[in-house]
């Protein structure tokens, strides 16, 4: 019998990804990926940006800093191509990022001095 259904825990994931070209991945594609990224109070992410990919980035818990700029619960920031942003969380997070399309090797990491 055939299964008609796949089923993971977002820990198996690598940092939250579960939709993308990469392992592990629920659903392996080139279209998009997705994430749900949770993040404890001082996490962060250096400076980077992508070439390819529009970012998309929802704070469903807590507080981050993107962009010089602080945003809460039921914020949605978009990231074009092109544009540098960093990371940090103020609180204790819970992130869902959307990349479209999904673009293997597009994070560009940068120095802000």
């Amino acid at each position: 019998m055939k299964e008609i259904m796949k089923h993971a825990k977002l820990d198996s994931m690598k940092k939250g990804w579960f939709v993308g070209n990469f392992d592990p991945s629920l659903l392996k594609t080139n279209d998009c990926e997705v994430a749900v990224k949770k993040y404890k109070k001082g996490d962060h992410e250096d400076a980077h940006f992508h070439k390819v990919a529009t970012e998309l980035t929802v704070i469903v818990s807590g507080k981050v800093r993107m962009f010089n700029s602080v945003f809460v619960e039921d914020d949605i920031i978009i990231i074009e191509p092109g544009e540098i942003t960093d990371f940090l969380a103020l609180e204790d997070s819970v992130n869902v990022v959307v990349k479209i399309p999904g673009a293997n090797n597009d994070k560009y990491e940068v120095r802000l001095d």
